[in-house]
């Protein structure tokens, strides 16, 4: 058994993790067909849901994304966690903090940067998917990655705790892919895309595409590439800017060139309307899911402040 104080539990808790999402109108879709879907909370620990929800209580993170790491080997242009710390939290450190969040109520847990396989050549993440999925029994585990520093060789070492992979892809012209900075000499990013697909599917993991639609890529035809790909989400973001990571002047980047209009990402929407695993996510939608979430952090730290937390 350990016990934290509220100080200690609320520092763990800044320190792990840059956005604290709660299922409370969550705004993502259901994965179609995923075979791990999480149990519904019934009995003893629904009632203390309730009551927790009655009291005033700091709301359950249900869902979690941890970005660990600021570290990446891409210099995307419109980046908006930008490698301005190089710390990462010791490994038993950051397990401590996944077990509170569990004790608190965690259902999912996804791994991000950064890029999250940089740690220890992808050993540091391995091992904390398979904390989350071997001890803590999470029943959502996921990573996003751009996905250059992937080998097979961890598929077959961590893959079984793994339920869904993300790669990041914005465009499937290597000239354009070199352009917005996902450039890496004489390694082809689409060509791998390919090889994780393949994977994926061998290894029995959710395969997912997350892309960024910027002023290079808005006028692709992505819909024969996404189709053939077949993942079972293709998260399409619209480009924004975040003061002081991608603008400004403590910015690592210049986003500007980048940006696109609402008019734009809409006109990209509707070039690929038939493509049925597409989840478009809005500069608008963002904020507002960024506001929510600075929302929930703040009824966090208010919680952290009036009881004390223990894990068993």
């Amino acid at each position: 058994m350990w016990t934290t104080s509220p100080f200690s539990y609320y520092k763990i808790l800044l320190s792990l993790f840059v956005a604290l999402c709660c299922s409370l109108a969550r705004l993502s879709l259901p994965l179609r067909g995923w075979r791990r879907p999480a149990a519904p909370v019934r009995g003893a620990a629904a009632g203390r849901q309730r009551e927790r929800r009655r009291d005033g209580a700091a709301p359950t993170p249900t869902s979690v994304n941890y970005h660990f790491t600021r570290q990446c080997n891409y210099k995307c242009g419109f980046c908006f966690h930008t490698a301005k710390t190089s710390f990462v939290l010791p490994l038993e450190e950051a397990k401590r903090g996944l077990a509170m969040l569990k004790e608190a109520g965690m259902e999912k847990i996804n791994f991000s940067g950064g890029e999250p396989f940089l740690q220890d050549r992808g050993e540091f993440v391995g091992k904390l998917v398979q904390f989350c999925k071997q001890v803590l029994k999470l029943p959502s585990v996921s990573i996003v990655s751009n996905g250059s520093m992937i080998r097979e060789q961890w598929f077959k070492k961590y893959g079984e705790y793994l339920d869904i992979l993300a790669i990041s892809c914005d465009s499937f012209d290597e000239e354009v892919n070199v352009l917005i900075g996902r450039g890496q000499g004489k390694k082809n990013h689409v060509e791998k895309l390919h090889k994780l697909r393949k994977w994926c599917r061998d290894y029995a993991v959710a395969f997912k595409i997350n892309s960024v639609i910027n002023r290079f890529n808005i006028e692709e035809d992505m819909n024969e590439q996404i189709k053939a790909l077949n993942p079972v989400r293709w998260k399409v973001f619209q480009c924004l800017l975040i003061e002081g990571e991608n603008c400004g002047e403590d910015a690592l980047r210049e986003v500007e060139k980048f940006l696109i209009s609402d008019d734009d990402f809409e006109r990209f929407l509707d070039r690929h309307k038939n493509v049925s695993c597409l989840v478009p996510e809005s500069n608008q939608k963002v904020k507002l899911e960024v506001a929510f979430h600075s929302y929930i952090l703040a009824k966090w730290k208010y919680g952290l402040r009036t009881r004390s937390f223990h894990a068993y």
